[in-house]
């Protein structure tokens, strides 16, 4: 794999996003929305109880945590589907691009514009809300790397879809990643879930995240076993997600319909 291939692929998405503003408004535009929605709605709910630092912390950082899930999964996904749109795809792989150095790029994508994202909404936490993420401490961490790892295998999987079905597919770059919320336990434990879906709830990484996140603020205590599981699940995910985007485009290529992506 080529690294300068790679950050050429990284570039090509920076200058587009330096030359379009609502592309950069959309970074910041439904996060923001939600942080406030979902703060009042706290603040609301904290009035009836009298322990009101819990509430801001579990739904606050339940939210920050969830959405960089999602941005990282966006990063390659929405990424993807605009070369689709500008009929770009083909121009990358007819150059010596390979796959990999293309969903490489993509995922440094994702990174940039969740850093940008996440940083925006604990800042905004800490002035409307006197909510510090950083509390968290250590572990805060590795429960990022697992959420983005995620996202990054639920992107990947994403592209593969779209690459196999078509364009018709594209829903899903928003879709996919809404589909594992129920079972994700962002905003109440699993023990709240019917005993069927707890047993779902084992197999998302995220659950384990958002369990650890809970762990973490209720006793100090560092979750490993909770990220142990999310770790290995995201690694079976992401090469079984890849595999399956490889799988997909060798058949494209191989039967000459990439030339028809975006038509």
């Amino acid at each position: 794999m080529s690294a300068h291939r790679v950050i050429a692929v990284f570039m090509r998405y920076m200058y587009l996003y330096r030359r379009s503003l609502p592309r950069l408004m959309e970074m910041f535009y439904w996060p923001i929305l939600d942080l406030f929605l979902w703060g009042f709605i706290t603040l609301y709910l904290a009035q009836f109880r009298e322990n009101l630092p819990g509430f801001v912390t579990f739904f606050l950082g339940a939210l920050i945590l969830w959405d960089i899930l999602f941005r990282s999964h966006q990063g390659i996904s929405v990424s993807f589907l605009e070369d689709i749109w500008a009929k770009n795809l083909l121009n990358f792989f007819a150059s010596p691009l390979t796959p990999v150095e293309y969903i490489a790029g993509l995922m440094l994508v994702g990174l940039f514009k969740l850093l940008l994202t996440a940083v925006t909404l604990a800042v905004l936490a800490w002035v409307f809300y006197s909510f510090n993420i950083f509390l968290i401490g250590i572990s805060l961490i590795p429960l990022i790397i697992n959420l983005i790892l995620m996202g990054w295998a639920i992107g990947i999987m994403t592209t593969a879809l779209i690459l196999r079905l078509g364009q018709e597919a594209e829903v899903l770059a928003w879709a996919l990643g809404f589909l594992f919320v129920p079972f994700s336990a962002v905003s109440y434990p699993v023990s709240v879930l019917p005993p069927f879906l707890q047993e779902v709830a084992r197999f998302i990484p995220a659950a384990h995240v958002f369990e650890g996140m809970r762990a973490v603020i209720q006793t100090g205590a560092f979750p490993g076993s909770y990220l142990a599981w999310a770790f290995g699940l995201n690694c079976l995910y992401l090469f079984v997600s890849f595999l399956f985007f490889r799988m997909n485009f060798r058949t494209l290529n191989r039967k000459g319909l990439l030339v028809r992506i975006g038509e």
